[in-house]
């Protein structure tokens, strides 16, 4: 992250493509967060009645973006970008290029992203995380049934609207599950942070991406209800360790707070074996979700007693 006051044309947005931006309607801003080769920034749109949006846009310079991301994953992130629409991914309001230079236009999470809400309240209260984690899991399962994986969820890729929904965000490590033939595709690329990655993942043995996807959702949901990671990434050899034996445990002030149904959603998701892990199919349909609110004093399954739904 950097200073917010430091203009857009600092870092190399060139007047003219302001200019010719502005004549499109769009008004550049101020940087809000920036990578190797791209830059976010705040912009606005304005359309032909004058009514204004708010935009957040991710300004990619492909001069000084490595060869396999110019050529593989870009292109496949753009050709992902087209074909979503869902209330709980971030929507793109448009794409433009100028030269060497990608402007990806999209709506503005005004509340942030949900590593800094965490950090700033300290924990989700199990209320407040079910209802995002629904929205996670909804939003994971459709793209899910595009036979497309994200590969790269974190907390920093979980943005909050204004009225505090999610949305889900970067898809620069998402990838087609399957050939064009139809044929299923398993992945060999390591992605995304250690600390969300499957333990598949980080042992480096090709990997189905979508269960990979649902361990990640499995350490959001951990993070949200605990305030904490569930393993450590200082180590990868300790991390692996930690993971297939299940070594993480909520901390002592929230054992009887954390509802058991909330523990075993985590325990499903937070499983060693991907063969044995839960889909997004299976999580959307389980007991904590599907759990009366009003009748609290139901919620006493340990989560060996978790009925595993059968995918159609």
């Amino acid at each position: 992250m950097c200073n917010n006051g430091e203009n857009a044309q600092m870092r190399g947005t060139r007047s003219s493509d302001i200019h010719a931006l502005a004549q499109q309607g769009y008004k550049i801003g101020t940087k809000i967060g920036e990578g190797s080769y791209a830059t976010v920034i705040n912009a606005s749109f304005a359309d032909e009645t004058g009514h204004i949006i708010n935009l957040a846009c991710k300004v990619i310079d492909k001069e000084k973006a490595p060869i396999d991301f110019v050529e593989k994953f870009f292109p496949r992130e753009m050709d992902i970008l087209t074909k979503l629409d869902h209330p709980n991914i971030i929507q793109i309001h448009s794409i433009l290029q100028r030269g060497p230079k990608i402007f990806i236009f999209m709506r503005f999470a005004e509340r942030g992203d949900l590593l800094t809400h965490v950090k700033k309240v300290g924990y989700v209260e199990e209320k407040q995380a079910k209802i995002w984690f629904y929205q996670m899991a909804n939003a994971l399962k459709y793209l899910h049934s595009f036979d497309i994986a994200h590969r790269d969820l974190k907390c920093e890729n979980i943005l909050l609207s204004e009225h505090f929904n999610i949305k889900l965000a970067d898809f620069g490590f998402a990838c087609f599950c399957q050939s064009k033939g139809g044929k299923r595709m398993l992945s060999d690329t390591y992605c995304g942070s250690a600390a969300y990655a499957a333990p598949e993942v980080v042992y480096g043995v090709p990997y189905d991406p979508k269960l990979a996807d649902a361990w990640s959702l499995g350490v959001i949901l951990f993070i949200m209800l605990n305030g904490k990671m569930p393993f450590d990434d200082a180590n990868l050899t300790k991390l692996l360790e930690d993971q297939r034996s299940r070594k993480y445990a909520f901390r002592r002030k929230f054992h009887d707070v954390i509802t058991p149904h909330a523990k075993a959603t985590v325990a499903v998701l937070l499983d060693p074996n991907p063969e044995t892990r839960w889909t997004l199919r299976e999580i959307l349909k389980c007991s904590w979700l599907l759990l009366e609110k009003e009748h609290p004093q139901k919620e006493q399954l340990p989560h060996q007693q978790l009925q595993r739904e059968q995918e159609p």
